[in-house]
């Protein structure tokens, strides 16, 4: 199989068609080979316009929303990034193309083996990939100029959040199924506004959900 006319046809039908203008975010995507990230076993699906499980439960998210909420991060040559949720490390090496360095947080740690192998291979030296609760980021290396959550959420922790530096960005899903939203939060003098993009539908991330309440 062509991979890498493969790739060129996601870039063209499925993200340029989705409003994805970054020449950053287009050129990493032409860059980067999914196909080295997902199971052996699907490589040839590596470019279909869906996600793609990894493990149970566990998925890379589809081409076009993911390009279309890492062009919403606007991150620069110099921001430091935190990847909740990498996987095997596609976004992580996508966003290496575009930041400074990439703290790649995963709480499986056969993904995470995966993913510093898979990195390693493929030269994107920028890259740490570190294994933790993903409710709870990851403090040792904060503050980051942008958080990306590779999943949907119910909700993004405070500890999270406090990890942002003034003036940073995170991009989130924020809901399940069609219902859901990609929202953009924006720290500013130690305040976090928030602003909601465009509706999608993303495979969730474990954890991430409100304590049950009782209600007399």
């Amino acid at each position: 199989m062509d991979y890498k006319a493969a790739r060129t046809k996601m870039v063209d039908n499925q993200i340029r068609t989705t409003d994805v203008t970054s020449h950053e975010v287009l050129d990493a995507f032409l860059t980067v080979a999914r196909e080295e990230f997902v199971p052996a076993a699907v490589k040839p699906l590596a470019y279909i316009d869906n996600d793609i499980q990894l493990v149970p439960g566990r998925y890379l998210m589809e081409p076009s929303p993911l390009a279309k909420l890492i062009q919403l991060a606007e991150i620069a040559n110099t921001d430091v990034v935190l990847e909740v949720g990498c996987g095997t490390g596609y976004a992580s090496a996508i966003l290496s193309r575009l930041g400074s360095s990439v703290v790649a947080l995963e709480s499986d740690v056969d993904l995470a083996a995966t993913a510093t192998d898979t990195l390693s291979r493929l030269g994107h030296d920028n890259v740490a990939v570190v294994t933790g609760d993903l409710e709870a980021g990851y403090a040792p290396e904060a503050p980051y100029d942008v958080i990306f959550v590779h999943g949907a959420v119910e909700f993004v922790p405070d500890a999270i959040f406090a990890q942002l530096r003034d003036g940073g960005r995170l991009v989130v899903v924020e809901g399940y199924g069609n219902a859901s939203q990609a929202r953009l939060y924006i720290k500013e003098g130690g305040r976090v506004s928030e602003r909601n993009v465009f509706n999608t539908a993303v495979k969730p991330l474990p954890g991430f959900r409100r304590a049950k309440e009782f209600v007399f």
